[in-house]
């Protein structure tokens, strides 16, 4: 069989995105596990391919091409020119062209016409810049593919974690937190790895939000109220989830290798442990969409996009999830 192909989204100009696209694409590891295209800019990926002294010639893909190892295939959304888009900073001109990227990728994996969409660093002042309503990727192009409800996972090899609330104050995630909302994570949650991750039955830890997960309701209830319903309710449905566990010691048996996945009421409990093991090769997954998207863990890095020292580890750890959820589906 042909090796899954992916769309890569080249970010926001200005940012780290395109050189570690470059470093990311030339490699033959990646080349031995998928076919990638980037969705992005032929000018600003040739500047990039230069700038980091990339080895692989940067090409726009004519239609109907397969792509090849050896060339880093450009599908060419845009024409910019580059002193319109200067390292180190969000412009308008790449401002509309990276929500064009986002855009014109999701379509081609909604079609089919693409397998996977992996997608390099953009800002949220630039989605706000181009008229986008949205502070990130994964509320665009959960809009985009009319999904409801989705829920975000950062992975490493050795720990993965699953947030019910996300980009929200912690006072208002707090709020927000309720059995349905719990229950719906967990149940998108394991769906997922049975589907893309080739696990039959996933072991779920979820995590409680208050300290010693509330101490028996000493301080707080939400465990007893919300959070263990919410498990009840899907270990009634054959999945194996199991909790509510304290925060503070439930990511350090998950990575040892006792859970696949925990579940995190709020973005920084579950991300701050995730972080310290996997902060260079972390991977963003949205979970819950018609279609398969991995995204870097890192943002644009504007402090040091144009000096070739951006890291492609986290792109090359998203590439590697995207190409082997795109094969465990294709096996159904």
């Amino acid at each position: 069989m042909t090796l899954p192909r992916l769309a890569v989204t080249m970010g926001d100009p200005g940012g780290v995105g395109p050189e570690i696209a470059c470093r990311a694409l030339a490699r033959p590891d990646i080349a031995a596990v998928c076919r990638p295209v980037v969705y992005g800019d032929l000018a600003v990926m040739r500047r990039a391919a230069a700038l980091v002294e990339c080895d692989a010639s940067v090409e726009p893909l004519s239609p109907g091409a397969e792509p090849v190892p050896g060339t880093i295939w450009v599908n060419p959304v845009s024409a910019l020119e580059l002193s319109n888009v200067p390292f180190g900073r969000t412009t308008i001109p790449g401002a509309f062209v990276t929500a064009e990227y986002i855009r014109a990728a999701t379509g081609d994996v909604f079609s089919g016409a693409m397998e996977a969409i992996v997608t390099c660093p953009i800002t949220k002042e630039g989605l706000k810049l181009a008229g986008v309503p949205h502070p990130g990727h994964t509320e665009f192009i959960a809009q985009m593919c009319g999904t409801e409800h989705v829920v975000m996972m950062l992975a490493g090899d050795r720990l993965r974690v699953a947030l019910a609330t996300i980009h929200v104050s912690l006072r208002n995630a707090i709020a927000m937190l309720d059995a349905p909302l719990v229950e719906r994570t967990i149940r998108i949650t394991d769906a997922f790895f049975r589907k893309y991750m080739g696990t039959r039955s996933p072991r779920i830890a979820v995590a409680g939000l208050n300290p010693h997960a509330g101490e028996g309701g000493l301080f707080g209830d939400e465990e007893s109220a919300v959070i263990a319903p919410a498990i009840a309710a899907c270990v009634r449905d054959g999945i194996l989830a199991t909790g509510p566990y304290p925060p503070d010691t439930i990511f350090h048996r998950a990575y040892g290798g006792q859970f696949d996945v925990v579940v995190a009421m709020t973005h920084d409990v579950g991300l701050a442990p995730l972080k310290l093991v996997h902060f260079e090769d972390g991977v963003n997954v949205t979970m819950g969409l018609p279609i398969i998207r991995t995204s870097v863990d890192h943002g644009t890095a504007f402090d040091i996009a144009g000096k070739a020292s951006a890291s492609p580890d986290s792109l090359v750890a998203a590439l590697r999830m995207a190409a082997g959820m795109a094969a465990s589906a294709r096996r159904g």
